[in-house]
């Protein structure tokens, strides 16, 4: 894992950065196929089962928040996740201004992900965020959105580290919008092992016959029907 975190910076700065945005900008998702290979998910996974990584573990029915648990990485993070979270943020904040600046909203981001952190820890948001999340038959994520403190970072991502198929059936990634004075829209993601959705913590920009207008966004995970389901989640603030 220490050798593959060396190769992701120059695969993430190999991305086809300006797809990804046009993606994120249409439809409020963007997918990367093959962020990580087959063994990279395999041995990711099994670090689930390694409690020393972890700050917490949160058991998802306790809290009314679905069924199934996830566990919160501690500080110093993995070296894999430590790379993808660092590489991702400087690409993902540009395209974060742009939003900002499309919804008229104050907050910019800096390029360098550290600069920002220390933005987080000044006001109080010193807990990692980076978590696994374990699916067993029956269990699902209500939609929610990841926002841990007044600090937001506005985009997050999430790489799938099992075989839809083979490791699992059911447990789609879902998205839905909340659009002004109109229903909900929601849009199932389909992903395969070691491919990455990038999409929004809580809202987006979307254009309107009137002009640019928000959007509420909220993301979950379907029911899984068979098997085990395990997904990395990247989240650039960190937590009160």
């Amino acid at each position: 894992m220490v050798a593959a975190a060396a190769g992701i910076g120059v695969h993430v700065a190999a991305l086809d950065w300006q797809a990804i945005a046009d993606e994120l900008n249409a439809h409020g998702h963007a997918i990367v196929p093959g962020m990580l290979t087959a063994d990279e998910c395999i041995a990711m996974a099994a670090q689930y089962a390694q409690p020393q990584l972890y700050r917490s573990r949160v058991v998802m029915s306790q809290h009314g928040f679905g069924s199934g648990e996830y566990q919160y990485f501690r500080y110093p993070l993995p070296s894999m996740i430590s790379a993808l979270r660092q590489s991702l943020y400087g690409p993902l904040a540009a395209i974060a201004n742009h939003w900002h600046e499309a919804m008229d909203l104050e907050a910019r981001f800096p390029p360098d992900h550290a600069e920002f952190l220390a933005r987080c820890h000044a006001a109080g948001q010193t807990r990692p965020t980076p978590l696994m999340l374990q699916y067993g038959p029956g269990d699902y994520n209500c939609l929610h959105q990841d926002l841990y403190g007044d600090h937001v970072f506005p985009l997050q991502a999430a790489i799938l580290l099992s075989e839809p198929g083979t490791d699992f059936d059911g447990g789609e990634f879902v998205l839905t919008e909340q659009r002004p004075r109109m229903q909900s829209r929601v849009e199932v993601v389909p992903l395969k092992r070691g491919d990455m959705v990038i999409f929004p913590v809580n809202h987006r920009p979307a254009q309107g016959a009137r002009g640019v207008y928000r959007v509420n966004m909220r993301h979950g995970v379907s029911r899984l029907r068979a098997g085990s389901r395990h997904t990395l989640g990247i989240i650039f603030h960190d937590a009160n």
